[in-house]
């Protein structure tokens, strides 16, 4: 009985109660029915069907919560690409980074016909039409290409990147933080496979270093990618960690009182920030190493507000490491390794005379495919062999001793060069000098919170440019990693231009 505006409470239970009886009855036989369907499923169902049936549930339950959650699976997801082609016993029709993604997109169509969203709606927004740019450009290597086949497999890597900059700019914008944490915890989730395989699981014998571990490769089943991923993550990941910190200190400062969530969400970002560093290192690869070792450059010139007192900060970093290295204080396994790699780089211009040796075949079998792109792109110099074309025609350019083409250059530049000519390859150019010029303005933000998040991507934008001229780090789904980052950058962009016009 209403009693003021209250439930009163007799002898019978209420309405309200009763329902809530029955929805926690519903919830709990939901669970058992869910827990017995996946212990049948594991029974009856290859493994990696399994987890794929698994990673469709948990995108549609995820889109409960809203669609941009289901990035965290697809994400964490994708790059199982290689490990499944390689190990499983079932060949799906797609890759799974293929059916998530058809998956993700034909939900949000869906939603957006439902809720009579504006689905066609394109805004000339700088990153958005700089990838359209980027497109039109390669398109044009279609009307040339040797293989088209191939052509379409890598030129709809650059299309779905168009796609996820247009599609999550728009729909994006008031939950960007998802994008941030889906990739963060691929990342991670990487990270710990790779460091798994560090400390002895699953290594294979010709992976072995310094005697008892082996180089890391995650699930991207090479060394020099996975080290690719985790320098293009781990910026972000600092810079996440080192707002929080900030946030911190200023409580401190004011003493104001420290929100648990801050906490938390420092001890999370940092902890990250340390697995994706740990994974980076096991990688072992030279590659990794120095594109870290540049974007933490150029973020330390990009940090101070004033460009000079960055300049000077980043000077003062680089004698200090300089120093370190001349007296032999850092490990010498890895000064050996990087000085190793540096000379012969520096001192071999042909290899067709150099004999490979284990210590210096991986460089020489680098610079033999550096060599094969180069004679493809003086036969073909202005629209190039095509998109994807370069293991296609690698035989008819290939030095005598190196009959593997590997799929690609091993120098992301030469590789457009040769495979998209000179148009191609200053497209590409044109289209980072444009992604650069647009996050370093935004490091200028007042805002504390966005000038981190755009010292972050930059630092993730210049390890992208660093490891390209050592390999094609566009590889086994990581393509949708670098979508999302752009994506970011558009809502970042456009965000901080909707704020300028307020004022």
């Amino acid at each position: 009985m209403a009693l003021n505006g209250r439930l009163s409470i007799s002898g019978r239970s209420s309405p309200a109660l009763a329902r809530m009886d029955w929805e926690r009855s519903q919830v709990s036989w939901f669970c058992v029915i869910v827990a017995v369907t996946a212990v049948v499923a594991l029974k009856a169902l290859p493994l990696s069907v399994f987890l794929l049936l698994v990673a469709i549930s948990l995108c549609l339950l995820l889109t409960l919560r809203t669609p941009l959650a289901m990035l965290v699976v697809l994400l964490a997801l994708a790059p199982l690409r290689t490990l499944i082609a390689t190990e499983s016993a079932i060949q799906l029709p797609l890759d799974i980074g293929q059916i998530l993604l058809a998956l993700y997109l034909g939900i949000w169509l869906v939603n957006g016909i439902v809720n009579r969203w504006r689905l066609l709606r394109i805004s000339p927004e700088p990153v958005l039409m700089s990838a359209i740019g980027l497109c039109l450009a390669f398109a044009i290597g279609a009307y040339t290409s040797e293989g088209i086949g191939n052509w379409l497999t890598e030129w709809l890597k650059w299309a779905v990147i168009a796609v996820m900059i247009w599609h999550l700019s728009e729909t994006g914008r008031s939950n960007w933080r998802w994008l941030i944490f889906a990739v963060l915890v691929s990342a991670v989730a990487n990270a710990l496979v790779g460091l798994y395989i560090f400390f002895g699981g699953s290594g294979a014998d010709h992976l072995l270093i310094l005697g008892r571990f082996f180089r890391a490769f995650g699930t991207f089943g090479q060394p020099n990618p996975f080290g690719g991923f985790m320098g293009i993550a781990l910026p972000l990941a600092l810079m996440c960690a080192a707002v929080n910190l900030h946030h911190i200190w200023l409580d401190l400062l004011s003493r104001r009182r420290i929100a648990l969530s801050r906490i938390v969400l420092l001890a999370v970002s940092s902890g990250a920030a340390a697995m994706i560093a740990a994974a980076l290192l096991a990688s072992w690869s030279r590659g990794a190493w120095l594109g870290l070792l540049v974007a933490l450059g150029v973020m330390t010139i990009a940090t101070p507000r004033r460009l000079v007192h960055g300049i000077s900060f980043a000077l003062a970093s680089a004698a200090v490491l300089s120093a370190l290295w001349s007296a032999g204080l850092l490990p010498r396994s890895v000064v050996n390794r990087v000085t190793t790699a540096a000379t012969d780089l520096f001192t071999i211009s042909d290899v067709r005379g150099v004999d490979a040796t284990p210590t210096n075949f991986a460089v020489i079998e680098r610079l033999a495919h550096w060599q094969a792109a180069i004679s493809m792109a003086q036969d073909n110099p202005v629209f190039g062999i095509g998109l994807g074309n370069y293991a296609a025609a690698y035989d008819e350019h290939r030095l005598i001793s190196w009959e593997a083409p590997l799929g690609h250059a091993h120098n992301l530049y030469l590789n457009f060069l040769a495979e998209t000519g000179a148009v191609g390859l200053l497209a590409y150019l044109a289209f980072w000098i444009a992604i650069f010029r647009v996050t370093w303005q935004l490091r200028r933000y007042p805002d504390r919170s966005a000038r981190a998040l755009a010292i972050g991507l930059l630092g993730c934008w210049t390890y992208i440019a660093v490891h390209s001229v050592f390999d094609n780090l566009y590889v086994n789904n990581l393509f949708l990693h670098i979508g999302v980052l752009l994506s970011v950058l558009a809502i970042l962009n456009r965000q901080v231009n909707d704020s300028l016009k307020m004022e």
